[in-house]
């Protein structure tokens, strides 16, 4: 057979996900996380599936791969010995961060410690001016003995970032040179490589976070190659990216902040497609796991982007609480709600739900891995809505007296309730708490949830997906083929991809096209030579974007600017997109005052046309139950003989009506009363509620 078969791989706080697309079919594996070497489960996964298809693995063509192993060096600060070295005067700008209290009242507030200790952070004389011009020469000696200084110490990575280097990188660069006499030189970052952009706090906290995290991934992606080597699979290992984007590995060790949200990106790439497969003008993607949940937005087939994203947050739902990176992202929220978040009584006597999880080891009661304590998966297993021998396609068999035993202990004897009582609390807890994020999220990107289309994934997503639909003001839920799998799935449609921005203030009063032309050739240049490393003769596409703000405003909004080149005459047009940005966020525009743009993105991807939509399929009839269950309803709180439908067995266009629930091999989907569901015509589940 000739290399055709594709491999997705997503390695979560809980699951270990892989989807193997071959011609005409695709196969799905999930594995628990094997967290203190992740390539173990990975490879297991691998020659498991592989064997299940057949193949060998030199027929496999492309593996792409999205992990959340830098993400979680940051939160359990697992990362590299790491120093910073900047301008004489700044060594405790990473401590003194906004300057500013994120929780203005709560005496016992208490800040992300920096990932560098005062120790190691080390001052240079040198001093570059805001529009790039050097005002003081940099000391090559005092340089020098800083190198045997962190080489004395024992620091495995270093990060370099100087005041105003995104205008003139040059001293960063010689640094570099003269620290590499003592450190390897791949382990030293440079803030006008990773982030060049203005604010001097982010930009050093962006290059510490990827310093810091720089040796782990260096290290994982070499023995993730070499394992794949020594399967004997010879295809090309891709990394997912934050961004929405596929890049390569050679650019994934240099920068693997970028991978930060890899795996979430995955899933919001699938909404897209579905969204658009679906006719879906509005849509909100719910992606819960069995760590964390993660919500986005998606209007007109596209996903909503950032350029801020903050890891560890101290206080949950807070700006300011945590460590912020300026990177390429996919704009999402994400909140520590997942089947395996833990449950308990609070002293208050109310239910609260995570954010810490039981991850795969011990992982929920129910594993019987050695958990005693309740999780969200043990309450939907005390509600009868899984079933403990189909649970992960049967490799993970459940214990439901175990379940039972952990949610009375922990929560209904405290409260002196029934059992299903205490475990409904817990999903319904989880549940608003997700729906809270929801709105919120919505609400600070000036938008809302009603009248959207659901699309949820993940493997505990359509067990809570009505539900949540119902709070937030939604009738309509898609669960898509392999929804267990999801963001796996949306690995395999993601292009190859890459982003670069620039920081340079341009008013449109004094409009200077030839500068932001020949910026974006430059950008265009940088970029390519990234994406062609992947997709050397694709047709591209690129997406120009303008962080713009009126002058005297502290933070600017990002506005999609039209194709280049640039002339005085597209002042109009610049004007016309902030304008329309800005009246869409806030709900209006502030007339005669000047407009200026600060920071330029250039996004540049392989060109991969969104599906067509598909036809709705004729109604068919719906074949008869495998069986009955008595379950909770989430909705009315009462016991309900549930129908149990297999998913493969409906055809499209057949309708079920709830309370019932479809089962499959990575999750299982809850039809409540009220609702009705059937497959479409690609297979996926969509769920309706029932007009009142």
């Amino acid at each position: 057979m000739t290399a055709s078969a594709r491999l997705a791989v997503d390695i979560g706080g809980t699951f270990t996900d892989l989807v193997l697309a071959l011609p005409g079919r695709s196969l799905s594996a999930k594995l628990l996380t094997t967290h203190d070497a992740p390539e173990r489960a990975v490879l297991d996964g691998v020659a498991d599936i592989l064997r299940e298809a057949g193949i060998a693995p030199s027929d496999l063509a492309l593996v792409i791969h999205g992990t959340t192993l830098a993400t979680n060096a940051l939160i359990e600060r697992k990362g590299a010995r790491t120093a910073l070295v900047t301008t004489d005067g700044f060594r405790d700008s990473l401590e003194m961060a906004y300057e500013h209290r994120f929780e203005q009242y709560d005496l016992y507030m208490e800040r992300p410690e920096p990932l560098v200790p005062r120790p190691w952070r080390f001052e240079v004389p040198e001093r570059v001016a805001a529009d790039g011009t050097v005002l003081l020469p940099m000391d090559e000696e005092a340089v020098d003995r800083i190198g045997a200084a962190a080489k004395a110490a024992g620091v495995e990575a270093l990060a370099i970032s100087f005041l105003h280097a995104y205008q003139n990188p040059a001293h960063e660069a010689r640094a570099r040179e003269i620290l590499a006499r003592h450190l390897p030189p791949e382990a030293i970052c440079l803030s006008s490589e990773v982030c060049p952009e203005i604010r001097e706090y982010e930009r050093t906290s962006t290059t510490v976070a990827n310093a810091y995290v720089l040796p782990l991934m260096e290290r994982y992606l070499g023995r993730l190659e070499d394992g794949l080597r020594a399967l004997g699979a010879a295809a090309p290992l891709l990394l997912m990216m934050s961004s929405g984007g596929i890049t390569t590995v050679g650019t994934a060790r240099r920068f693997p902040i970028r991978l930060v949200e890899s795996g979430p990106a995955g899933g919001a790439i699938l909404a897209q497609i579905l969204a658009s497969e679906n006719g879906i003008d509005r849509a909100l993607a719910f992606d819960m796991g069995g760590t964390t949940a993660k919500i986005t937005l998606i209007d007109d087939m596209k996903p909503q982007q950032a350029r801020h994203f903050e890891i560890a947050r101290a206080a949950r739902f807070v700006k300011g609480s945590g460590i912020p990176v300026r990177i390429p992202v996919i704009d999402m929220v994400e909140i520590g709600a997942g089947g395996g978040s833990i449950a308990r009584v609070d002293g208050l006597g109310r239910i609260t739900v995570g954010p810490d999880s039981a991850g795969s080891m011990p992982g929920p009661a129910c594993y019987g891995r050695g958990g005693t304590l309740p999780t969200v998966t043990d309450a939907d297993l005390v509600l009868d809505w899984i079933d403990p021998a189909r649970f992960a396609g049967g490799h993970i068999a459940l214990t439901p007296s175990a379940a039972v035993e952990a949610c009375t202990a922990s929560v209904a004897a405290p409260l002196a309730m029934d059992v299903r009582a205490a475990a409904l609390g817990i999903t319904e807890i989880v549940t608003e708490t997700m729906a809270s994020a929801a709105r919120v999220h919505a609400v600070e990107n000036g938008k809302e949830t009603a009248g959207r289309t659901m699309i949820a994934f993940g493997g505990a997503a359509p067990l809570h997906a009505a539900r949540m639909a119902q709070k937030l003001g939604m009738d309509r839920v898609l669960v898509p083929v392999g929804a267990g799998v999801g963001s796996a799935h949306g690995f395999l449609g993601a292009p190859i991809g890459y982003e670069v921005v620039r920081t340079r203030l341009v008013p449109l009063a004094a409009f200077d096209a030839a500068l932001v032309n020949g910026l974006f050739e430059a950008m265009r240049a940088e970029a390519e030579a990234v994406v062609r490393l992947g997709a050397p003769a694709a047709a591209l596409t690129e997406t120009r974007t303008g962080f713009m703000r009126y002058r005297g405003q502290g933070h600017e909004v990002p506005v999609a600017l039209p194709p280049g080149p640039y002339t005085a005459d597209s002042l109009p047009a610049f004007r016309a997109a902030f304008e329309a940005t800005y009246h869409a966020l806030y709900g209006r525009t502030i007339p005669r005052l000047e407009i200026e743009a600060l920071t330029w993105t250039l996004a540049l991807a392989e060109t991969k046309p969104l599906p067509a939509r598909i036809a709705d399929p004729p109604d068919a009839p719906a074949p008869p139950p495998t069986g009955m269950r008595r379950i909770v309803d989430p909705g009315t709180g009462g016991v309900v003989e549930a129908a149990i439908h297999d998913r493969a067995t409906l055809p499209p266009g057949a309708r079920i009506t709830g309370p019932a629930v479809i089962v499959e091999a990575e999750t299982s989907t809850l039809v409540p009363a009220g609702f009705r569901a059937g497959p479409n015509a690609a297979g996926h589940i969509l769920i309706e509620r029932i007009a009142r």
